[in-house]
Formats: structure tokens, C-alpha cells, sequence
């Protein structure tokens, strides 16, 4: 397994240069999860992407290098000391950075030769393919993916002439990845939600959630579906909102400062009981924060944003693959009991990419559009109508000849406004009673490590991948960690949390926030408290190396 880093400022072509990487890896037989770095800026300041590649899944990033291409000597004093000892900084000829690890190149000369200084990126990736002892034969169906026609062939010249420069240092054995695809967290959640039958989706830009948006305009008229962007975060979930009154399955997504917009329209699908997917990507805030960066700081805001008490579903995202997953099962939720269901992810999960199995689209909770309730005709429709489970028969305005009456007022079965306490208590009992219904199809968290553990890591989304392959490196050394990964956060699922706090002697949280969120919403629906915690909010992804530093010191060494 290896790990490398491509590094430059803003306006270099990281991000094309990663891209084009992972795709020609990817065709040359190697699993791969690429971690993305940048500054919110269009030019300067210091980007990086982190590549780690293997024949076997990686779910995780590193902090320890193999290997640095440099565009320039920030990248290299910024990331020297995560290279290995026997490590290689690749760069061009004309850096001024003095190190035995150095292999200077003329990759500008090569570039202006050619006809195009931009392939310089080309040029190092040939070099990089080489020392990793990898082949040019999938570069050109690589190529073919990412670039314009007119760009392909002096981009292989630029591939080769790299490969020519460098001998192999490195070798890797190709795995078999024809079942596995390479995607990034948003574009799952966006395959996800077009698998679930979405046919709506409104949003205003704003990092890390953009590229959701900037997902489905790209597939909007091939998936016939409508996509709007909103002039702010309160118009797109409105009309995400209406889209959704209207019998559309509807989603929109934003990050924390555009959710905090969204907080009102949000309570109004609760007392109206509309169904709606809302995407939350999480970035340090508050307010701006740190806008391309990642966090997760937004759990207790989403679990009680609104005023009032109205029943609502939260889901972290694990993995790629669970953003897919979990994409389509909150429109199959979000109908059925006819809530919001939230979707929290981050920025370290919608921009990274990884190799997954193949997605299979049949295995999801299709959505089903609601059905119409059977009417008497001797009595008028009650869009509110108290029933046992909490759940009143939906109707499609235009759809029906009934009439359909919905009110952001508290209102009685008909939907009419009212101030009747006796309604008021009955209302707020039928909607609350929606959760005991839900509870039941919680999804408990992942248990991974040894079963008879004594130590329990406990964590949740995006964390996931990290806290596991420390885990199975803690259990390498005989040391019995396990971990519950949460999933379904909110409603909490708690029965295999406390059969194993009854069995362990301590229950580590580990979270990417300054106070335990996590921690805290399981002190207050158990009663169960964390002993220690491992807690990073500087904006940048806990590592599996955090995690493993974070457990040595609470054990003062191992």
C-alpha cells in the first residue's frame, strides 16, 4: 500500500492532476482513496491531494508518505516531515529544495517542448507511474475521460516523455477492480437519490455541498429531472418543500451556514407533515468558518434545529458507499412517516474518492409514490386525520377531487386553523407518535473489532473508515478494541450500545468536534458516559495515525 501526495497552490491543476491519476490507477488494477485538500481561493495559497493506493480496499487516508510530487517548495516544507525515510520528493529541476530524498526532473523544459506548459501534470504522472513500476497501457481510456478530444494526444506525449525520465523503485501487484467503481461521497448521495426516483432538487450553491448541485445539473434533462438554484437557502427549501406538497420527491442541500437559513421552512414540514430529504455537508463553522474544510460540529444543531418538538430522521454517512445507500433509504423514510430526514455528511466525505463495489440499484428501498387514501363519500377528506400510528392518509392536491388543506398553524384533522387545546394536545401526540414507528426500524451502529473488547471506540459518519483500521492495527498488537459506528444518530439507536458498555472498560468517543456531540447525545438518551475522548476540530480529517496518537497518550504509550 502507498501514499502519495500532489501538492501546489490554487490555479496549479491539483485537483485536474489527482483526477486524472486516480482515474488511470484505477484502470491499472488498483484500489485507491484519495483525500482532497484546498484553500477557499481560486489562486494561491496551498492545495494538496493525498493519494493512497493498494490492491486490496482502502477506506481511509494516512498521514505517513511514500512519496511527494511538488509544483512548488511550499508543498515541500509543508509535507517533508510526513515523508518516509526511504520516500522520493518529485519536482522540477528548477526548485530550490535541498534534500537527499529529492529527484529533480526537467518537467517544465519537457512541457514547453511538447507545446503546452499545462502538461506539466502529465509529465509527472508519466515519471510517478514509472517509479511505482505501473504501465502507460491505461492512460489513453484514462485520458479519454477527463480531457477534450484535441487534448489527448499531447497529454500521452507528455505521459510518455515523463516515463522515460525515472526507473521503477516501488512495485505493486494489480488487483482485480472490474467490479468496483471510483467515485467521490456527493456524486454517491446524488446516484443514491436518483436511484430512490428524486425528481426535484433545489439548492444554492455552497462548499462542500456544490458539487451536489453541480451532479444533478449535469444529469438533469438525461435523469428528466428539474433542478433549480435558489437565490439563498430559504427559497431552495421551499421549493423543495412545494415540489414535495405537490407529490414530487423533492431534496435540497446546502452546508451548516445555509441550514441555519433553512431552520423555519424545516419546522413547517414538521407540523405540516410534509416529507423532505435535506442534505446537510458539514464545514467548520460558525457562519463562514473554514468554507472547503470539514467538521463535524452540526450534529446537535440538526437534531434540534426548528422551533417546537415535530418527529424528524437523522443520518450520518459512513461511506461512499453508504451515501448511496442510505441517499435512496431516506426518500423511502421521509415519505412513509412524512418528516424531514436529514442527511449529514462533510467535506472530507463529498470530496474524497474512493474504489467501491459496484452500486446495486435493485437492492434499494425504491421510493414509492404515496398512496391515496380510500375516501367516503360521506365524508370529507382529513389530511390530518388521527390515526393509531401517527400517520394520516396523504393526498395529491390536483390530483384528487378531495380537498387538500395543509397549515403551518397548529390545525384540526381538516387542516383548519385552531387554538383548541384538546386539538392542540392531540395533534402534537400524533405526530410525536410517528417516532415510536421508526425506533423500531433504526438501524443499530457497525460493530467492528474483537467481540469480547475491552475497549469501545464509538464514533459516527465520515469517521468511520479511520476508526476501523485503527482498530484492526490496536488489534494487530493483542490489544482488544472494537467500535460502534453510528449511522442512524437520530433517532439514537442504543440497544447494542449498551450490551457492550455492560462488558468493556471504556468507551472512547472520537469525533471530529471540540466538545463530543456524539458523547454528549449518548450521556443524554443512555446515561452511558464516554471515559475519554479524541476530539479534532482544526478543520482537517482525523487520521487513522490521530486516532492510534490520540489512544497512545490516554495510555501514556505502547
Amino acid at each position: 500500500m502507498y501514499n502519495i501526495l500532489l501538492g501546489g497552490a490554487a490555479g496549479d491543476g491539483i485537483e485536474t492532476m489527482s483526477s486524472l491519476l486516480e482515474k488511470i490507477l484505477k484502470q491499472s488494477g488498483c484500489h485507491l482513496f484519495t483525500m482532497r485538500d484546498f484553500m477557499s481561493r481560486v489562486r494561491g495559497g496551498h492545495n494538496f491531494a493525498q493519494i493512497r493506493f493498494s490492491n486490496v480496499p482502502i477506506n481511509a487516508h494516512r498521514d505517513m508518505l511514500d512519496g511527494i510530487f511538488a509544483i512548488d517548495e511550499t508543498t515541500y516544507l509543508e509535507h517533508q516531515p510526513q515523508l518516509s525515510e526511504n520516500g522520493f520528493i518529485l519536482c522540477d529541476e528548477s526548485l530550490a529544495i535541498d534534500d537527499p530524498r529529492v529527484l529533480k526532473l526537467p518537467l517544465k523544459d519537457i512541457a514547453k517542448t511538447i507545446g503546452n506548459p499545462k502538461v506539466i501534470s502529465s509529465v509527472a504522472i508519466g515519471a510517478l507511474l514509472k517509479i511505482f513500476n505501473l504501465s502507460l497501457e491505461h492512460a489513453n481510456t484514462a485520458l479519454k475521460a477527463s480531457l477534450r478530444s484535441d487534448l489527448i494526444d499531447i497529454n500521452l506525449s507528455a505521459l510518455q516523455q515523463g516515463f522515460d525520465l525515472t526507473t521503477p523503485r516501488f512495485s505493486l501487484k494489480a488487483a482485480k477492480t472490474a467490479d468496483y467503481i471510483l467515485l467521490s461521497g456527493n456524486t454517491a448521495i446524488g446516484l443514491g437519490a436518483l436511484a430512490a426516483g428524486m425528481k426535484f432538487y433545489s439548492a444554492y450553491p455552497m462548499s462542500p455541498s456544490t458539487s451536489l448541485l453541480e451532479f444533478f445539473n449535469a444529469h438533469g434533462d438525461e435523469m428528466e429531472i428539474a433542478v433549480e438554484q435558489a437565490e439563498d437557502e430559504i427559497a431552495a427549501i421551499n421549493m423543495a418543500i412545494g415540489a414535495s406538497y405537490a407529490g414530487v420527491p423533492a431534496m435540497t442541500g446546502t452546508s451548516g451556514g445555509g441550514f441555519s437559513l433553512m431552520v423555519e421552512a424545516l419546522g413547517f414540514t414538521g407540523i405540516a407533515e410534509i416529507p423532505l430529504v435535506a442534505v446537510d455537508v458539514q464545514r467548520p463553522g460558525p457562519a463562514t468558518g473554514l468554507p472547503t474544510r470539514t467538521e463535524q460540529s452540526d450534529l446537535k444543531f440538526v437534531i434540534s434545529a426548528s422551533q417546537g418538538e415535530f418527529p424528524r430522521m437523522v443520518i450520518a454517512l459512513t461511506d461512499h458507499s453508504d451515501c448511496f445507500y442510505q441517499a435512496a433509504r431516506s426518500f423511502s423514510l421521509a415519505w412513509k412517516y412524512q418528516i424531514p430526514v436529514i442527511l449529514l455528511t462533510d467535506q472530507y466525505l463529498a470530496d474524497s474518492a474512493t474504489t467501491i463495489p459496484l452500486l446495486d440499484s435493485s437492492a434499494v428501498i425504491t421510493y414509492q409514490a404515496p398512496e391515496l387514501a380510500p375516501l367516503s363519500d360521506d365524508e370529507p377528506y382529513r389530511r390530518y386525520a388521527l390515526t393509531e400510528s401517527g400517520i394520516s392518509p396523504s393526498r395529491i392536491p390536483g390530483k384528487t377531487e378531495a380537498l387538500v388543506r395543509i397549515d403551518s398553524d397548529e390545525h384540526d384533522e381538516f387542516g383548519q386553523i385552531t387554538e383548541s387545546a384538546t386539538v392542540r394536545n392531540q395533534m402534537v401526540q400524533k405526530r410525536m407518535s410517528k417516532l415510536d414507528l421508526l425506533k423500531e426500524e433504526l438501524i443499530e451502529p457497525e460493530f467492528w473489532g474483537a467481540n469480547q473488547c475491552q475497549s469501545l471506540l464509538v464514533g459516527f459518519g465520515s469517521t468511520s473508515g479511520a476508526i476501523k483500521e485503527a482498530v484492526d492495527l490496536l488489534n494487530a498488537k493483542e490489544m482488544n478494541y472494537g467500535a460502534l459506528i453510528f449511522g442512524d444518530i437520530y433517532p439514537l439507536p442504543t440497544k447494542r450500545l449498551k450490551h457492550f458498555a455492560t462488558q468493556v472498560i471504556e468507551i472512547i468517543n472520537v469525533e471530529q468536534n471540540a466538545t463530543g456531540q456524539l458523547a454528549s447525545l449518548i450521556r443524554e438518551e443512555t446515561l452511558i458516559s464516554c471515559h475519554h475522548s479524541i476530539l479534532k476540530y482544526d478543520g482537517r480529517q482525523l487520521s487513522v495515525d490521530d486516532i492510534l496518537m490520540g489512544i497512545k497518550n490516554l495510555k501514556g504509550g505502547f
